[in-house]
């Protein structure tokens, strides 16, 4: 059996046993609603998926790769085929993994290393608070992700609390 067969069927199995989870409100994207049906969405609606660059899923190859035709932001998820994994996941009750999704999406638009001095920014005892709410801040005005800036505020606030500031 081949690998990509193997990983199709334990999806399928995965999705089967999902459930359980409330839904959370469901934010259409560009593309339209889609659900379980359009699953896996490379192989269901692949004419959908693009890259963070606009790049057709069809359009990446290995030969293009190969002759150097391709970028990395070419290869990187947009927000759009996110929002389409998120709706697949309130199709299956998956509510939580959805609003992940959702999360997930909103970042894009920050820069990797951005990204990693903010992770490291949250670990306990490696920030103070006025430090962890300029970071929301800055999430929220510069990058426009206002859910996870609304958590790094209620992190800020636990921390605080939990006593895991920085002196």
């Amino acid at each position: 059996m081949n690998q990509d067969v193997l990983i199709k069927q334990i999806v399928e199995e995965v999705l089967k046993t999902m459930g359980g989870e409330a839904p959370v409100a469901k934010k259409e994207c560009c593309q339209g609603s889609v659900s379980k049906e359009n699953y896996p969405l490379g192989e269901k609606i692949p004419d959908q998926i693009k890259s963070q660059s606009g790049m057709n899923l069809a359009d990446i190859t290995l030969e293009k790769v190969i002759a150097g035709q391709i970028k990395s932001e070419d290869m990187r998820i947009s927000p759009e085929t996110l929002e389409m994994q998120a709706q697949v996941a309130e199709s299956v009750n998956r509510g939580a993994f959805a609003s992940n999704l959702r999360r997930a999406a909103e970042l894009i638009s920050v820069p990797d290393k951005r990204i990693l001095e903010i992770y490291n920014a949250l670990r306990p005892y490696r920030s103070t608070k006025v430090e962890l709410l300029a970071i929301a801040d800055e999430l929220e005005t510069k990058y426009g992700c206002k859910v996870n800036a609304d958590f790094v505020r209620e992190a800020a606030d636990v921390y605080e609390k939990r006593g895991r500031l920085k002196a």
